[in-house]
C-alpha cells in the first residue's frame, strides 16, 4: 500500500513540476509590458481561405476583410473551394475573391488544400506578396485585425498568430469549453510567451507567415492531422520565434454537439501523437543539448497529460478492487479517496485557470453574465472529456472529417 501512495505522490510531483511554468505564465501579463513597436512598414498580403461546403459563412469572413482599416489595395483574398458540392465558390467570387477549385478524395484536409492554393498563387502572382494570412471560412475579423498583425510583422517576426475568440461562446457548455480554452491560450500562454521573448505557437487559424518562411519549405508541406502544431514545431526547431498579436482579434465558430466535438478533438489528439512521433526526438535534443525552453514548452504542449491522469486513476482503482476481493476494505477506502482527491484537485486547477481567464477577459467574452459564470463550472468537465478521447486516439485510425459551420454573424452581432 505504501508503494501505491508513493506512486501517487511521484506522479503528482512530476506533473506539477512539468507544468508549473504555466502557473508562472499567469502572472506575466500583470508584471511585464509589451515592448514598443518598431516603425511600421506596409506590406502586401495574400489572404488564404480553404473552404469545404462553407456557403453559410464564407461571405461574412470576406466582408470582414473588406471592412479592414488596412489599405485594401494591399490585400488579395484567395479561396480554395476544396471538394465543394455547394455554392461556396460562387459566393466567394461574388464577394470579390480569387477562387480556385480542387477535387481530390485521396489527399483530404486543410494542409493539402493550402499546398495547392499556394502553388496556384505563385504561378499566377509570382513574388507579389510579402506575407500570407491563413483563415478558416467560419472566421470573422475585428476591423483592425490586419493593421495590428502588420505592426507585429513589421517588428521582424516571420510568423505571427492572433487572439482567438468565439462567435458562439454562449451556445452551450461545449462551445464555451472550447472558447474559454482558446481565450486562455491566447491571454495566458501565447501572450505570456511573447512578453517573455520566447516563441508562441499557432493555434488553428488566424495566423500570418512571411514569404521567406513559405520559400524555406517550398510551399506548404505540413499534412499531419494537426498541421498548425506541426507548422509551429517545425519552425521553432529551425530557430524561428513565432510572434503573438494580442490586439488582433479573430472570432470562430465552435461545435455545439458532442459527436462533432468528439470527432474534432479525436483528430486533434491523434494529430498531437503524430507530431510527437515525428518531432519528439528533435525536441528532446533541443531540450537536452541546447537547453531550449521553446522546445520544452512545445514538448509539454504535445505530451499526453490526460493519459498520465488516466494512469493514476486506473492504478488506484485496480488496487481498490483488489482490496474488495481480498477483504482489505481499508485499501478500497484509501484508493477511492486518492482517486476522488486527484479528480477534485484537477477540477479545481482547471476551474482556477478558467476563473482567472473569465475575470480578466470578461469584456471580450460575448454572452450573458449568468452564462459566463455557469460555464466556469462546466469548463473542467469539458476538459475531462479529453481523457477517453486521448485513449481512443491511440488505437483508432483517424481521418480528417469536416465540421459543419452554420452561424452567420458579423462582429457587431457577436458583440451585441
Amino acid at each position: 500500500m505504501d508503494t501505491i501512495l508513493t506512486i501517487n505522490i511521484v506522479i503528482a510531483v512530476v506533473f506539477t513540476c512539468c507544468y508549473a511554468y504555466q502557473l508562472f505564465f499567469l502572472a506575466v501579463p500583470f508584471t511585464k509590458k509589451q515592448e514598443p513597436h518598431k516603425p511600421e512598414v506596409l506590406h502586401r498580403f495574400a489572404i488564404l481561405i480553404c473552404a469545404r461546403n462553407e456557403e453559410a459563412v464564407i461571405a461574412d469572413l470576406i466582408q470582414s476583410i473588406r471592412h479592414q482599416t488596412y489599405d485594401q489595395s494591399l490585400l488579395t483574398v484567395f479561396v480554395m473551394a476544396d471538394n465543394c458540392t455547394d455554392a461556396t465558390a460562387d459566393i466567394a467570387r461574388r464577394e470579390g475573391a480569387v477562387v480556385y477549385t480542387r477535387f481530390n478524395r485521396e489527399k483530404v484536409g486543410k494542409g493539402y488544400a493550402l499546398e495547392q492554393l499556394l502553388l496556384h498563387i505563385e504561378e499566377d502572382y509570382p513574388k507579389v506578396y510579402d506575407g500570407f494570412f491563413v483563415f478558416d471560412a467560419d472566421n470573422v475579423l475585428d476591423c483592425r485585425f490586419v493593421e495590428e498583425m502588420n505592426r507585429t510583422f513589421s517588428d521582424g517576426y516571420e510568423v505571427v498568430t492572433s487572439y482567438r475568440n468565439s462567435k458562439n461562446y454562449g451556445d452551450n457548455w461545449i462551445s464555451a469549453g472550447y472558447a474559454l480554452w482558446f481565450i486562455r491560450e491566447s491571454r495566458y500562454l501565447n501572450n505570456s510567451r511573447m512578453l517573455l521573448g520566447t516563441s508562441c505557437a499557432v493555434s488553428g487559424t488566424g495566423f500570418l507567415f512571411s514569404r521567406q518562411v513559405m520559400e524555406s519549405t517550398n510551399g506548404w508541406k505540413f499534412h499531419l492531422l494537426t498541421e498548425d502544431i506541426e507548422f509551429s514545431v517545425h519552425h521553432i526547431l529551425q530557430g524561428r520565434k513565432i510572434g503573438f498579436c494580442a490586439d488582433a482579434v479573430l472570432y470562430d465558430e465552435q461545435p455545439v454537439h458532442f459527436r462533432e466535438s468528439w470527432n474534432q478533438r479525436l483528430r486533434w489528439s491523434k494529430g498531437f501523437y503524430q507530431v510527437l512521433g515525428s518531432y519528439g526526438k528533435r525536441l528532446t535534443e533541443g531540450i537536452v543539448k541546447h537547453h531550449s525552453f521553446q522546445c520544452y514548452d512545445m514538448m509539454m504542449t504535445l505530451a499526453p497529460a490526460t493519459l498520465l491522469t488516466l494512469l493514476t486513476i486506473v492504478v488506484n482503482l485496480v488496487f481498490g478492487f483488489a482490496g474488495v476481493i481480498l477483504g482489505h476494505t481499508s485499501w478500497t477506502v484509501m484508493m477511492l479517496e486518492a482517486v476522488g482527491g486527484n479528480l477534485f484537485g484537477i477540477y479545481m486547477s482547471l476551474f482556477f485557470f478558467g476563473l482567472i481567464t473569465t475575470i480578466t477577459e470578461w469584456k471580450r467574452i460575448h454572452c450573458r453574465a449568468g452564462k459566463k459564470i455557469l460555464y466556469l463550472f462546466t469548463f473542467p468537465i469539458f476538459i475531462f472529456t479529453y481523457i477517453p478521447i486521448a485513449v481512443v486516439a491511440i488505437f483508432k485510425k483517424v481521418t480528417w472529417v469536416p465540421i459543419p459551420h452554420t452561424i452567420a454573424k458579423n462582429v457587431q452581432e457577436i458583440r451585441s
